[in-house]
């Protein structure tokens, strides 16, 4: 019986399905509910060819729907949905999973039955947490039916191999699973194949269409089949044959489109001539541009990694060869002194069908484990082993040898690397970012790249020059602060130390500094609800509100008394500094002024603030008409049977017809709803409870009398309740409550970023003329006025801006805040990162350089708005103290020269109507 809860809106909700998972599971829903499953397979083929047109024909025995969802979307999780939707919705409690290979069979095992597994399926499903699915795998049907029997106390999915139930076995025609079982009176196949609900799951579908799988799985005559591939098509001599029994494509091109996965870009040579070169030469030549590719791209992630605290992708290319000779010939040439230096030869493996043994066995747990951080692998070669079941998302770097003559095993073979590490899209193009080595074989989905089923767009071509910068190997830097550097210019002393004492003496100073250094940072960051207290015998200072307060006396007296503190347990320990504790003192006052001085010279004053909402989340509610097809209730039987004891006679008293309500019909049902979840705000959200009941009651009132349908609502309100409050969810999001600012900090610590650049390239100084083409590329320094020692800039506009800050007078300091420096959300999970923080004698200002053409970008308006609530919340803190003002300011780059001073685009920019973006 359908559990009435377990709607596909809440099954979607459960899940977090994917829209194209979701549009998925309501085809299955449609099919189920307004098909019959029972008739010919002509009648219920033309039944599913008038819902969905591009179905046409079952091309199995059986009723069998293919959906076809690009590689990384999640099939798997799809395969959940279903399961969950047709036992929930139609009782159906068995099912047959059927994978293409072993690496498709073990993964899909660990998804299936694993709860403490972080990809197990069922994981927010109530129902299944509660009676979990009983899983029987090709591996251990035998001891399940040696030790229970029959499987009907549970729903039960069966996951094989198709070469447990399809390849004969050695000695016997015929295979294990359809052996007599002394246990069950019957094989296991034939056991299956008696089943009246088995639902068969066909994962990679396009491997069951040769006719040994068809036949196969023809004979396990199911109540209906589920298909899910990313290639619905099987290859012939003629080409690429679709199948006919597709109800839903979502393809590789919309998935890119969509976000779901990496975007693929094609790096190949300008003008590359393949008549000028043998294969060999070909080969050597994209090896080395890929792992040029692939070096750069470690990097990049590594310095993505730092800049927003998160786990580091490490990084791997894959080697794609024609046969297992030639996969030998290129992992031996990575594995020469030639290649790199030697550096690959034990960064290396090669796969391929015709391994044995432990050397198959240790290389396949190397390729299962390759996004594990102690894993040295960077390059694995293979030879057309890969195609499914493969589930990593560290693949970056594609290097295909001699090879993708086939549409399919193209598309597989790139869909290896399209996962994406972090979940979703990060906005960065080196984690977003697959690429393949397309110097030949490759060439037409360049030519094709402007077409709009295109998975690479003519944006995302990379042309590789022979002497451009691909050659050149990069670094990563993190320009320190100004502050950090003060005393990391004092470490460059050490080696002009010509003795021992000398160098005992500048260590000594150094530490000193480091310990006052440590001292400043700890006072400003105290806590600003009590006063600083970090001991008994510390005095009691007030709250500090800014760097210059580090300038009272009562405050550097506390620097001092810390840093004191921080060099005797210095003295204490292993370090043994050569300083004399009577003149601890002495050399901490020789520092703490000038270290003072550049705290504050080169400090903005950026608040730590955090809103705490001030109430309760509510749901708010969207105007909506409900759906019908769940409301199909009968009017129930009021009639009491009496049975004899004695004879076993029955007597019947008639239903009367006749029945009372506390309440009327609407009112019942509004109250069932209402006791469901305490969120809903009946006074604002009765119009649309009003709305709704009483459409349902319309519908589950057709052709009955009114003291039926008061019977119906009388026996059945909670089930209507349950459904109507579903499709409520399905309308409703959580309101955005009020906030309150609160004050972690007076002065948050200034983050630095991490950058990449090439290592040959000294740091540009700021005043140089740097082509539009190089200006990502470089690390610009030198400044006077800037916190940190460097920068790098998106475009020429903010590296002519930055000197525009450097030469006006009106400016005290700036600095390009590293990623996380704000907490200013700006679409609910995004963090917005300004492009400047400006303070001038009287303000400060976070200032953002847009395009003049993009202004009234929705993005461009959303951040505007988040950095302005944030300047008014600081400002309504800090009102009737002596802190800056806090400002926002959007500047066009037609508003950028080099002859421009801010105090003119402070007076004399083009103010946008903010309060028109609020709208």
């Amino acid at each position: 019986m359908r559990k009435q809860e377990y709607t596909i809106e809440k099954i979607n909700n459960n899940m977090s399905l994917r829209l194209p998972q979701f549009r998925s599971l309501e085809i299955l829903d449609r099919v189920m509910t307004g098909a019959d499953l029972k008739q010919d397979n002509e009648a219920l083929q033309n039944q599913i060819h008038e819902m969905y047109p591009i179905f046409r024909d079952f091309e199995r025995d059986f009723p069998s729907l293919t959906f076809a969802l690009a590689t990384g979307v999640g099939k798997t999780m799809l395969m959940g949905a279903f399961i969950t939707y047709l036992y929930t919705n139609h009782g159906i409690k068995n099912f047959f999973v059927i994978a293409p290979n072993l690496t498709v069979y073990n993964k899909l095992i660990k998804d299936f039955s694993d709860p403490a597994y972080k990809k197990y399926v069922f994981k927010r499903v109530q129902e299944f947490n509660q009676n979990p699915p009983h899983v029987i795998t090709g591996d251990t049907y035998q001891q399940n039916i040696a030790g229970q029997g029959t499987f009907n106390e549970s729903i039960t999915i069966n996951i094989f191999n198709i070469g447990k139930i399809n390849a004969e076995v050695r000695g016997n025609s015929v295979p294990q699973v359809k052996r007599l079982s002394e246990y069950i009176g019957q094989s296991y196949f034939d056991y299956l194949k008696n089943l009246p609900d088995l639902v068969v799951l066909m994962d990679e579908s396009h491997h069951y269409r040769a006719d040994r799988g068809m036949t196969v799985i023809n004979e396990l005559d199911p109540l209906l089949g589920l298909e899910l591939t990313a290639t619905p098509q099987v290859e012939s001599s003629k080409g690429a044959v679709k199948f006919k029994n597709v109800v839903y494509e979502y393809s590789l091109a919309k998935a890119i489109n969509d976000g779901y996965v990496k975007t693929p870009a094609a790096a190949t040579r300008r003008a590359f001539d393949r008549s000028r070169y043998n294969e060999d030469d070909i080969d050597n030549i994209k090896l080395i541009d890929g792992l040029r590719i692939h070096r750069n791209t470690k990097t990049e992630l590594e310095a993505y990694a730092q800049n927003e605290g998160v786990r580091v992708v490490k990084p791997f290319v894959l080697v794609v060869c024609k046969d297992t000779t030639h996969a030998a010939t290129v992992k031996a040439h990575i594995c020469s002194d030639e290649f790199y230096e030697g550096y690959y030869a034990d960064k290396v493996i090669e796969l391929h069908s015709n391994q044995k043994g432990s050397e198959k066995d240790e290389n396949i747990q190397q390729l299962l484990s390759l996004e594990d951080e102690d894993n040295k692998i960077e390059i694995v070669i293979h030879v057309n082993m890969l195609k499914e079941g493969w589930d990593v998302t560290n693949l970056y770097t594609i290097i295909p040898l001699r090879t993708a003559t086939s549409l399919t095993l193209r598309e597989q073979t790139i869909g290896r690397g399209l996962r994406l590490p972090y979940g979703g899209r990060t906005g960065n193009a080196a984690v977003d970012r697959l690429t393949i080595v397309a110097h030949d074989k490759f060439d037409e989905i360049i030519q094709a790249a402007n077409e709009e089923t295109s998975i690479i767009k003519q944006e995302n071509i990379i042309i590789i020059e022979d002497d451009e910068d691909l050659g050149k190997e990069k670094e990563k830097v993190k320009p320190p602060t100004v502050f950090n550097d003060f005393i990391a210019q004092k470490e460059k002393n050490l080696k002009y130390a010509r003795s021992e004492e000398k160098v005992k003496a500048i260590t000594g100073e150094i530490e000193t500094a480091k310990a006052v250094a440590q001292a400043i940072d700890e006072v400003i960051s105290a806590p600003v609800k009590t006063l600083v207290d970090f001991g008994p015998t510390w005095p009691e200072v007030a709250p500090i509100n800014s760097t210059r307060d580090l300038q009272r006396p009562e405050v550097k007296q506390l620097v001092e008394q810390r840093a004191k503190e921080i060099l005797e347990e210095k003295q204490g320990g292993q370090l043994m500094l050569d300083i004399d504790p009577v003149n601890i003192e002495e050399k901490i006052e020789q520092v703490i002024a000038p270290l003072i001085e550049q705290k504050i010279r080169f400090t903005i004053d950026i608040p730590d603030i955090v809103l705490m909402s001030k109430d309760t989340q509510k749901l708010v509610f969207e105007d909506f008409d409900i759906r019908t097809h769940f409301m199909d209730f009968q009017t129930p039987s009021d009639a009491i049977m009496i049975e004899s004891l004695a004879d076993n006679a029955v007597t019947t008293i008639e239903d009367t017809g006749f029945v009372i309500l506390p309440d009327s019909n609407d009112n019942i049902i509004i109250g069932e709803i209402l006791s469901l979840d305490p969120l809903i705000e009946y006074d604002e959200n009765a119009d649309l409870l009003y709305k709704i009941v009483r459409q349902a009651l319309a519908y589950i009132g057709q052709k009955k009398t009114e003291q039926d349908l008061t019977k119906t609502v009388a026996h059945y309100k909670k089930d209507i309740a349950r459904e109507l409050y579903g499709q409520l969810k399905s309308h409703s999001h959580l309101a955005v409550p009020e906030f309150e600012v609160k004050i972690i900090n007076h002065v948050s610590p200034i983050l630095q970023e991490e950058y990449t650049k090439f290592r040959e390239d000294e740091i540009v100084k700021y005043t140089a003329n740097i082509p539009a083409y190089e200006i990502r590329k470089k690390v610009v320094g030198q400044y006077e006025k800037a916190c940190h020692t460097a920068y790098k800039f998106d475009s020429t506009d903010e590296h002519t801006f930055s000197i525009v800050l450097e030469r006006d007078k009106k400016v005290l300091k700036w600095m390009r805040p590293a990623p996380r420096q704000f907490k200013i959300h700006w679409d609910g999970t995004s963090l917005y990162e300004p492009d400047f923080v400006v303070e001038t004698v009287d303000t400060i200002y976070i200032v953002e350089i847009k395009a003049h053409n993009r202004t009234d970008d929705n993005e461009v308006k959303l951040k505007a708005k988040a950095a302005r609530e944030y300047c008014k919340n600081v400002n309504a803190v800090y009102a009737g103290t002596d802190k800056k003002p806090w400002k926002y300011m959007l500047i066009t780059d037609r508003e950028v020269t080099r002859s421009t001073t801010f105090e003119q685009l402070e007076g004399e920019i083009a103010y946008y109507d903010y309060a028109e973006w609020d709208k």
